[in-house]
């Protein structure tokens, strides 16, 4: 069975996990602080802050921000539902754009359209790997005096070109980014997330919410010479990120310049293999992005059953994946849970059909993940293009 992703994870992690079991302090510690320094110079960034997930993270982010109660934030419905979980834990709305249906990403050009005086902040996302036009984005956001949340869980090692020169996700370009070191993510902890920024006090604010609002880390109580007694300002949350997950991300890191390049390398063969192939379409790369390719979603011919050809796969020892998702599709997601650009204007977009974010649930529909994977061999993934192949054959003969 070829699946759809397995993390690259060696004797160098084990051998990293098992050093800081042996030494004692497995918690919230110096690993950690290790791995958050590494990280931001990665990036380009002042500040890192290492949590549990990149759902903690953005939680946190928008909080920082200043999200509440009440408040709205665009953002889109074509996304792991994590996105717009993040948004409902602070009490607040999300209002869906749709997407640019070649990138994935939110349209820039009806981000405007969405903003209310309930508007509160903008949360993008660099939808599997592929980063979404900052620039436009952050045009409109500074228009409106909106900060600007990047989801870029798997666009670790992901570029844009800004003001000439390529820079890492993350620098932030933005206000705030968040990533996910989730196994099916392009580096892995297990699980755990990583929050970059250029704002000393919202820096200081993630690192207070994180460890339940406590005043002093566990690392000063333990390192003082005198006794020390530490409060608690805030209601915090339990985010942490371990010293053992910590230092496998430190070894994750060492690899991260291989794993983008070895994906990047599979993602154009793939383009080259799959060029051919009728009615199929694929990923569009704008000049001004280079995506990681956490994963690579093809767009199915026309007419072609999206479950018929993913069964046919799997029945070839090919494990498949539909297209991203849609929150507002979800039952977690009733119609007054969420707005979008046309209830704004009064439609009547049911929870069933949402005709402002059409282009959205048509990827979710028309589109297909394949395997991509690092370790990924070229007889990999030549059985790959040849079973999805003969499943689009089969589907049309059977139309």
């Amino acid at each position: 069975m070829i699946p759809i992703t397995k993390p690259m994870l060696g004797e160098n992690e084990a051998e990293a996990a098992r050093r800081v079991i042996l030494s004692g302090w497995t918690s919230q510690g110096p690993e950690v602080a290790a791995f958050e320094k590494e990280f931001a110079e990665y990036v380009g960034a002042p500040y890192a802050c290492a949590v549990s997930s990149c759902t903690t993270a953005l939680h946190l982010a928008l909080l920082a921000v200043g999200v509440q109660p009440g408040d709205e934030v665009i953002t889109v419905s074509h996304s792991y539902i994590a996105t717009a979980n993040s948004i409902r834990y602070c009490g607040a709305k999300p209002v869906f754009v749709d997407i640019d249906s070649d990138t994935l990403n939110i349209d820039p050009k009806l981000i405007e359209s969405a903003v209310t005086d309930r508007t509160r902040a903008i949360l993008c996302v660099h939808q599997i790997g592929m980063p979404c036009d900052l620039a436009a984005i952050l045009e409109i956001a500074r228009r409106h005096s909106l900060p600007v949340v990047e989801d870029a869980a798997c666009a670790i090692g992901s570029e844009i070109l800004w003001h000439g020169q390529w820079e890492k996700i993350g620098k932030p370009q933005a206000d705030v980014a968040c990533f996910s070191f989730h196994p099916r993510k392009v580096i892995s902890t297990g699980d755990g997330g990583m929050i970059t920024t250029a704002n000393a006090e919202w820096d200081a604010k993630f690192r207070l919410l994180r460890q339940h609002g406590m005043s002093v880390p566990d690392t000063v109580r333990h390192g003082a010479s005198q006794v020390i007694f530490e409060s608690y300002p805030i209601v915090g949350f339990n985010f942490r990120m371990t010293d053992i997950q910590a230092a496998v991300g430190r070894e994750q890191l060492k690899r991260l310049p291989d794993i983008v390049k070895k994906r990047r390398d599979l993602a154009a063969r793939y383009k080259t293999l799959l060029s051919e192939m009728p009615g199929l379409g694929l990923p569009a790369e704008p000049d001004w992005a280079r995506s990681t390719w956490q994963s690579f979603s093809v767009r199915l011919p026309k007419g072609s059953d999206q479950r018929q050809v993913m069964q046919s796969m799997l029945d070839e020892g090919v494990a498949t994946r539909r297209g991203i998702m849609c929150s507002h599709r979800e039952e977690a997601y009733p119609r007054d849970t969420w707005s979008c650009t046309g209830r704004i204007k009064g439609c009547s977009c049911t929870a069933e059909i949402c005709k402002c974010l059409r282009h959205s649930e048509e990827s979710q529909d028309q589109t297909l993940i394949l395997p991509l994977f690092p370790q990924m061999s070229f007889e990999q993934q030549d059985q790959v293009v040849e079973a999805l192949h003969e499943a689009l054959r089969v589907v049309m003969l059977n139309e």
